[in-house]
C-alpha cells in the first residue's frame, strides 16, 4: 500500500493543492486535493474506510476519513465539517492553495471479503462521508458484489450530504436500493420522517447473505446494532467505523485508545464482535 510519509520522518506530510471545493450543507464542504509529487499522485492507493492527516501549515493537523474511492485514480476527496481551528482554515482555502497530507492510516473495510455479498449501508449525518468511498467502490466494481441497500438519515433535509448521489446517481446503479429519512419534517420533504432505524420496515434485507456497514453519531450505533441482531445478523457481519476516535494515525499519542485497541491502527473499522469487547467503544 502506498503511503505518503517519508522513511526519514513519518510525521512529515506531502504537499497537495486544492483543485475542487463543493459546498454540501451550511457546515459541510467536499474538498478534492491533488499531490504535488507526480510520482505519488500516480501510485497512491488506499482502502475505503481509511483516513488521512490533513495539515494547515502554521495552524495544525487533524484526521479525516477519505470520501473518494480508489477505483477513480487521481481523486482524493474529503467531506469536512466546519468545527474548529483546522477545519475553519480548510474551509477558507481557495483553489490552488497548499496543504499537507500524510497517510493513509487505519485498516479500512475488507473489500475482498465482501465480494459476492449483499451489502447494507446504514449512515447517519456525516457518517456517509467514509461510507461513500465504499458505495462508489462497489458501484464501480458492480459485478463483484451483490445487492446494495442504503439507509441514510439526517436531522433535517438541508443537512443531508451528497444529495445528488443519493437522489440522482446511486438509485440508477443496478440493484441499488436507496432509502432516506429525516428526523424533522419540512414542507418540501416528501420522504420518510423518523430516525434511521425506522427505515428497517421499508427495506427487504436477507441477513443470511448480507454484511452491514455502519457509520454515524455514536448514539445511533446502539439502536442500529440492536435491530440488525434482531434481523439475524451475526456479530462478525456487522462492521462499524469508529472514525471519530482517530488522532495521530501511527499509534504514538494513544489519544484514540479504546480498551486494549488503538483506533488509528487497529481500526477505525471493527466488527461488532470486536467492538462490544472494547471499553466504551460505542
Amino acid at each position: 500500500m502506498q503511503t505518503t510519509v517519508t522513511e526519514e520522518n513519518e510525521y512529515i506530510p506531502e504537499t497537495a493543492k486544492l483543485i475542487r471545493k463543493e459546498k454540501m450543507t451550511k457546515y459541510e464542504t467536499l474538498f478534492e486535493f491533488e499531490f504535488d509529487n507526480e510520482q505519488i499522485r500516480r501510485a497512491f492507493d488506499y482502502n475505503p474506510g481509511q483516513f488521512m492527516q490533513l495539515s494547515i501549515f502554521g495552524i495544525g493537523e487533524a484526521p479525516f476519513s477519505i470520501s473518494s474511492t480508489p477505483t477513480r485514480m487521481g481523486r482524493l476527496e474529503f467531506g469536512i465539517r466546519r468545527t474548529g481551528d483546522v477545519t475553519e482554515a480548510i474551509h477558507d482555502l481557495e483553489l490552488g492553495d497548499k496543504i499537507g497530507l500524510r497517510g493513509p492510516y487505519g485498516n479500512g473495510f475488507p473489500m475482498k471479503k465482501l465480494r459476492g455479498k449483499n451489502i447494507l449501508f446504514v449512515a447517519g449525518g456525516i457518517g456517509l462521508v467514509p461510507l461513500r468511498s465504499v458505495i462508489n467502490y462497489v458501484a464501480d466494481r458492480r459485478t463483484q458484489y451483490g445487492d446494495v441497500t442504503i439507509m441514510y438519515g439526517a436531522c433535517l433535509p438541508e443537512e443531508r450530504v451528497f444529495v445528488n448521489e443519493l437522489e440522482n446517481v446511486w438509485p440508477k446503479v443496478p440493484d441499488f436500493d436507496v432509502n432516506q429519512t429525516v428526523d424533522e419534517c419540512r414542507e418540501t420533504w416528501q420522504g420518510n420522517v423518523g430516525v434511521v432505524t425506522t427505515l428497517f420496515d421499508k427495506v427487504d434485507v436477507d441477513a443470511s447473505d448480507t454484511v452491514a456497514l455502519i457509520c454515524g453519531p455514536p448514539v445511533m450505533y446502539k439502536f442500529v446494532v440492536a435491530d440488525l441482531l434482531k434481523l439475524g445478523f451475526g456479530r462478525d457481519e456487522i462492521l462499524l467505523s469508529l472514525e471519530r476516535r482517530m488522532k495521530c494515525g501511527i499509534g504514538k499519542c494513544a489519544h484514540c485508545q479504546v480498551g486494549h485497541k488503538l483506533t488509528c491502527m487497529d481500526g477505525p473499522v471493527f466488527t461488532y464482535f470486536e467492538a462490544e469487547r472494547l471499553v466504551e467503544s460505542i
